[in-house]
């Protein structure tokens, strides 16, 4: 369908592809991957026809529909859904709009005044509506119906605003216009960003039962895990095709360097051996020919490089937790609401020493507020929700800690003000453990990418010792790698840490018990996010088997009364005989 040979970008910056050359066909769910930086999505812009290569090209099979959903998606909160998912049919959509216009200018008083405008305008909707035939614009309100179940929303939903519906519910939307495009190929970049794990596991769902190929930039390996079957990875400028999805495509890497490695070991021997011989019988009476013969042979032999080591992200250590009580935080008989909404209702909770406590449930159910008032940050209603007592020291690390930074200052200056009595290279080695290096030092907090605010931000905690962590979505615009370093560092961490992801394979690695929020309370899981998975499964089933045992009864008490019904009419006949 689709091939990219050799496809080079330079911008004034730098060169950030150089060699990329892989392509889509029928049944492919290609992940992208890199780190942040590695052009990943100048790829994406490219397929798409937004930006030119410097080099190489692009071969497509006929003319492919390419549809591309980007990070930030465009949806008009003022429209309905169904408004909105009209937009997807170009004219038929324009049409359609100033159809509207011109019904709404029909009923002003301009047009009571004025009955040539009137006029004008009575002509117009008439060419307006005779085009929307021309266009079968009634059909495509069929087309509409048919999607918004695939979905997720009802027909009566569907005539709500765009606005009344989380950022969840808007992404279905954005997904549902491109997909009434009836797309040949799918770009999707970053799709998961902001999702809570419900809708994440609809959108795979949804993207797995999808026959278009799609070519999806992800930095969340569980989606990566379930929806690719091919991943694309883009190192250095240049890409690497690997078969499977994103953990089979580690196992092949590393296989791939071992081989790699043993390969150039054993030629660096050999070499190393004719090398030898030839130095011992290079003026010998007798062997020096032979000596010769071997050293233009040596000459010839294609040198096998060394594997170069993948690109690393930031490697790093949490400062020793200072000693503090075995309570470190805790939650009493909590009782709090945002607006008309009931967050939490005499909800506890006790967070002790070593726990790794991540938060769990949907977007808007509380975790962030929950995280702020432990903080004290915001005052509960009702309740308690503070700090243990005895010397807890927290730092605290929110969605948007990044926008904290002083974007006028520079990278190093940001780092010296918090410690102003460090050296050049204490800092400088810090800021290079956090990916910043040789010249990025320098770089204004201003002109940094969201993920590299977010690893200066994260680097700025670093430096304070506490004894809890507590962490809104810290891994939001951060890569791959990044995430690995993270992960291992709070693995290692010795205090207490309270997490908010909506990243699974994050939550599995770090997190030693789960806390769900639901209906008001804080349910508490004592194990890793396996063992909340097995335990929602077990919940299912006895909820189930507990329906499936009401309907029974249901149905027993119907027959009684059934057959009690009976039997009463019987004696009734029977008195009546």
């Amino acid at each position: 369908m689709l091939r990219l040979e050799r496809i080079g970008k330079i911008y004034p910056t730098g060169e950030v592809l150089r060699d990329v050359t892989w392509e889509v066909k029928a049944g492919d769910r290609i992940g992208l991957v890199g780190v942040n930086g590695a052009g990943k999505s100048t790829q994406m812009r490219i397929i798409a026809g937004l930006e030119e290569p410097s080099s190489g090209q692009v071969v497509k099979q006929g003319d492919p529909r390419i549809v591309y959903l980007q990070q930030e998606f465009d949806v008009d909160l003022r429209r309905s859904v169904r408004q909105e998912l009209f937009q997807a049919f170009g004219e038929a959509a324009e049409v359609l709009n100033r159809q509207r216009e011109v019904e709404e200018a029909m009923g002003s008083e301009q047009a009571a005044s004025d009955h040539d405008h009137l006029d004008a305008l009575i002509h117009e909707l008439g060419a307006l509506q005779s085009r929307f035939e021309a266009l079968h614009g009634y059909e495509l309100d069929a087309r509409i119906d048919k999607m918004l179940p695939t979905i997720g929303f009802s027909p009566a939903d569907a005539e709500r605003a765009v606005g009344d519906y989380s950022g969840g519910w808007q992404m279905r939307i954005a997904l549902g216009k491109i997909l009434l495009q009836e797309p040949d190929l799918l770009l999707l970049d970053e799709p998961t960003n902001h999702l809570d794990v419900e809708t994440i596991q609809w959108l795979e769902g949804y993207l797995i039962g999808q026959t278009v190929p799609l070519v999806v930039i992800s930095h969340d390996r569980a989606f990566l895990d379930r929806v690719c079957n091919q991943i694309v990875e883009t190192e250095r400028g240049v890409s690497r095709s690997y078969l499977g999805n994103y953990s089979q495509h580690l196992e092949q890497k590393t296989l791939e360097r071992e081989a790699g490695l043993a390969a150039f070991e054993r030629q660096q021997k050999e070499l190393s051996s004719q090398q030898a011989y030839i130095d011992r019988f290079r003026a010998s009476a007798t062997r020096s020919t032979q000596a010769k013969s071997r050293e233009k042979l040596l000459e010839k032999v294609e040198r096998i490089e060394a594997p170069v080591e993948s690109v690393s992200g930031p490697r790093f250590h949490f400062p020793p937790a200072p000693r503090c009580g075995r309570q470190v935080a805790r939650i009493t008989n909590l009782t709090h609401s945002y607006g008309e909404k009931i967050l939490f209702l005499g909800a506890n909770l006790e967070v002790e020493r070593g726990d790794r406590i991540a938060f769990v449930g949907p977007n808007g159910a509380g975790k962030s507020t929950l995280l702020r008032l432990v903080m004290g940050m915001e005052q509960p209603e009702e309740g308690v929700a503070a700090l243990g007592e005895h010397n807890v020291i927290a730092g605290y690390f929110e969605q948007n800690q990044a926008e904290a930074l002083d974007l006028s200052k520079t990278v190093i200056d940001t780092i010296f003000e918090a410690v102003p009595d460090w050296t050049q290279t204490q800092v400088r080695s810090l800021l290079g453990s956090f990916c910043f290096s040789n010249d990025a030092v320098f770089k204004q907090a201003g002109k940094l990418s969201g993920g590299e605010k977010a690893r200066l931000a994260l680097a700025l905690m670093l430096l304070s010792p506490c004894n809890l962590l507590v962490l809104d979505e810290p891994t939001n615009h951060l890569d791959i790698p990044a995430k690995q370093m993270l992960e291992d560092a709070l693995m290692s961490y010795e205090g207490a840490a309270l997490l908010v992801s909506h990243d699974r394979y994050f939550i599995s690695r770090v997190a030693n018990r789960i806390v769900e929020l639901r209906d008001g309370d804080l349910v508490l899981y004592r194990g890793d996010y396996a063992y909340y998975q097995d335990k929602k499964q077990e919940e299912a089933a006895a909820s189930e088997r507990e329906r499936e045992r009401l309907e029974q009864e249901s149905k027993r008490q119907a027959n009684r009364a059934r057959q009690k019904d009976k039997a009463a009419a019987r004696k009734s006949q029977a008195r009546a005989g």
